[in-house]
């Protein structure tokens, strides 16, 4: 039953029809893709792009070879490493770099060792450390060291237990916690990786042996772990690790069991666990956990159901929920989570429905997705968050006698815009609203020939303007 259970930490063809394959009438499992960042994939339920609003996701460069389950690290110079994964040959020992000022990847050092499902942690120095996994021969406890200045990749130290389908997090001392357990083997260990030193040494051990949990860095500098699987089904607990003490201590429950969902650290402080799988299959649930009370609660249901989805938080706060596995299949839908209001609304859509796909924020604010799982299989294409805003479809409208200019447009969720006039040096802004699937801008700039113009704005800033000369 060990190699049976293996084979589904990461992507399996054959489980997609029926979601979930069973292995006792307690004991349900699946693959998984490792968060790669904690701090910071059909379209049935998916909003259609609206002519003249918004494009779809922008795409960009693609990759030199179609890959899922791989890694994605943002490095210090802002490019992003795309290290391993798998493709229909088996696990990957390539390695890319994106460029982002030329929207293209190139190839980088290969991997010593050819693995899919790692776990990739930036370094207080700038290196890149890549842990476990599972390779061609099976789950793998050696470890190695991406460096950005030779863009090579070298082993170094080794995991006391493998670790696969665990997490990794980098604390404040630049040490690494992983975790992560084979839970047939009773293995709710945890190690530390050094960078001083290059080993691994063991740490306090979880309460419970978990898989396909999450883990998330606090701002107090302590770990929560949250859910995952065992052999007994499902998780709903959730433990905190203290690198002081070195020791894990259980926190509050999750209100739904759930593996392979992700976990986002909000501006506030607080984390967001998104979707993933329970006992009623792929979850559109969502909840807060609350570092002050050490307790989580229900926060906004998502449109679509996913697990092996990417979750990144924008510079606005959100946090943008893409792609997936859900029920109609690889989604292409996207979905923005709004802290203020608690709520998620969905959002233009991918070019391609993928799941096992990677997400980097990038230092400009964008979002990278990566690779995947489509229905045409492996994927090498990538794309970019926000899409580039449109030129709008705006409907002018003049109230001659109280000189009162309308500006109607068709609208998609969490864009904005703004109506402005211009005459001469003389700028003045007008006033918009939301109202359904429109907003609806006005102004009454005064007598004269004045040049309108409205604006679309969304996470990447404003888009062409489109231009109206009137006469009030």
């Amino acid at each position: 039953m060990g190699d049976y259970w293996k084979q589904y930490c990461f992507h399996d063809p054959n489980a997609y029809q029926s979601g979930d394959q069973v292995l006792s009438s307690s004991s349900r499992v699946t693959r998984r893709v490792i968060p790669i960042f904690v701090v910071f994939a059909t379209a049935a339920l998916a909003p259609a792009a609206q002519a003249g609003v918004l494009d779809v996701f922008a795409p960009t460069g693609s990759l030199t070879g179609a890959r899922a389950s791989s890694t994605a690290s943002v490095l210090r110079n802002g490019k992003v490493l795309i290290a391993g994964g798998e493709s229909n040959s088996g696990a990957l020992a390539t390695a890319e770099l994106y460029d982002p000022a030329k929207g293209s990847f190139t190839p980088t050092g290969n991997l010593t060792t050819a693995r899919k499902g790692a776990t990739a942690s930036v370094l207080l120095n700038g290196k890149v450390l890549i842990v476990g996994g599972y390779g061609n021969s099976g789950a793998l406890t050696s470890a190695e060291l991406y460096d950005p200045a030779t863009g090579l990749f070298t082993a170094t130290g080794s995991l006391i237990a493998n670790k696969e389908c665990g997490t990794a997090s980098v604390l404040r001392n630049g040490k690494v916690l992983i975790t992560g357990s084979w839970t047939f083997q009773n293995r709710p260990t945890a190690e530390l990786y050094d960078p001083a030193t290059g080993l691994f040494t063991a740490t306090g051990s979880l309460a419970k042996g978990r898989y396909y949990a999450t883990a998330s860095v606090l701002s107090n500098g302590k770990v929560l772990i949250a859910g995952g699987t065992d052999i007994q089904g499902y998780v709903a607990s959730a433990e905190l690790y203290d690198p002081t003490s070195g020791l894990f201590t259980p926190t509050g429950n999750l209100t739904t069991a759930r593996k392979d969902a992700t976990a986002s650290v909000l501006l506030n402080g607080k984390v967001l666990i998104v979707g993933g799988y329970g006992n009623s299959g792929a979850l559109t649930s969502a909840e807060l956990y609350d570092p002050a009370t050490g307790l989580f609660t229900t926060t906004g249901s998502l449109a679509a159901a996913r697990q092996w989805a990417t979750a990144s938080v924008l510079r606005n706060g959100k946090v943008l929920i893409v792609g997936g596995y859900g029920n109609s299949g690889h989604l292409a839908s996207v979905e923005l989570y709004d802290p203020a209001k608690g709520s998620f609304t969905t959002t233009v859509s991918l070019t391609s429905g993928r799941d096992h796909a990677t997400a980097a924020a990038l230092p400009s604010g964008k979002v990278l997705i990566v690779g995947g799982i489509g229905n045409s299989g492996y994927l090498a294409s990538a794309e970019l968050w926000p899409p580039k805003p449109a030129k709008p479809a705006v409907k002018w409208s003049l109230n001659k006698k109280k000189r009162l200019v309308t500006a109607t447009v068709n609208t998609v969720s969490d864009v904005t815009y703004k109506l402005t006039a211009k005459l001469g040096r003389k700028t003045k802004a007008g006033r918009c609203k939301v109202k359904g699937a429109k907003a609806i801008c006005t102004l009454a700039p005064g007598k004269g020939k004045w040049a309108f113009s409205v604006t679309p704005s969304n996470a990447g800033g404003l888009g062409p303007a489109n231009v109206k000369a009137l006469k009030l």
